[in-house]
């Protein structure tokens, strides 16, 4: 949805480790490039080392916020963001630096969590660290887990930034990773979003926490490993020519 083809150079914000930085790197193929940003230097690490075990040497990294991304204007085909634009402060401002630094007529593809009912491995968790820390729900129009999930949120968000001919499409799927004592190092190790609820607790409340986690988890573990159900939104949007 965000054209994604031979020979582009694109964007991807809110990399994480790069997984999609990765697909997007073999679809572009050797003529082409990723540029994987992410605030944490700790996942671009990631990334890096990943590119080169995969073989693939069109992958750079940048470190910064999305908010104060400065790239050369025009100078991407394509931009993708897989669940980090709903974390963050002002995603509105991060789409308007997408935005100057795509060519014209170039799109942006975002993938964020619908609701809480359709995903319950995350809501679930993240109840849990809640309630753990003694701390609430973000209110609306916060960065969180489930913010632009509802009907009709991010299509405003990607209109009012910019992008003209904004698509949408509901995907049902399924989150599936190998173990539930995997999935639980993961979560304290890369999920920003969730170390950040307990950050200021005492290692007591800390443990305690993940503790209780571990057990949600294990709930989703099959023989095939731990499986959960996902609601995704998946959006694109243009920029105008």
């Amino acid at each position: 949805m965000a054209g994604v083809d031979t020979g582009a150079r694109v964007l991807d914000l809110a990399s994480g480790a790069g997984s999609q930085t990765l697909d997007a790197a073999r679809r572009v193929g050797a003529q082409g490039h990723v540029l994987a940003s992410d605030i944490s230097d700790t996942m671009l690490h990631h990334v890096r080392e990943n590119a080169r075990t995969a073989g693939l040497a069109n992958v750079t990294t940048l470190v910064g916020a999305a908010e104060e991304l400065d790239l050369p204007a025009d100078s991407f085909d394509a931009a993708i963001c897989r669940l980090g634009l709903m974390l963050f402060v002002n995603p509105a401002r991060a789409l308007a630096a997408v935005r100057r630094a795509l060519r014209p007529g170039a799109k942006v593809g975002v993938v964020v969590f619908t609701t809480p009912a359709a995903n319950p491995f995350m809501a679930r968790t993240m109840q849990i660290l809640l309630r753990h820390a003694g701390k609430t729900p973000p209110s609306p129009g916060q960065p969180g887990i489930f913010s632009l999930g509802a009907p009709g949120i991010l299509e405003q968000l990607l209109t009012g930034s910019g992008f003209v001919g904004v698509v949408q499409r509901d995907l049902d799927t399924a989150l599936r990773l190998p173990s539930a004592t995997e999935t639980l190092t993961m979560m304290q190790e890369a999920f920003g979003a969730y170390r950040a609820v307990l950050a200021d607790s005492p290692e007591a409340v800390r443990a305690a926490a993940w503790a209780e986690v571990a057990g949600v988890l294990k709930s989703f573990e099959t023989p095939e490993g731990l499986v959960a159900p996902a609601g995704v939104l998946v959006a694109a949007g243009t920029k105008p020519a």
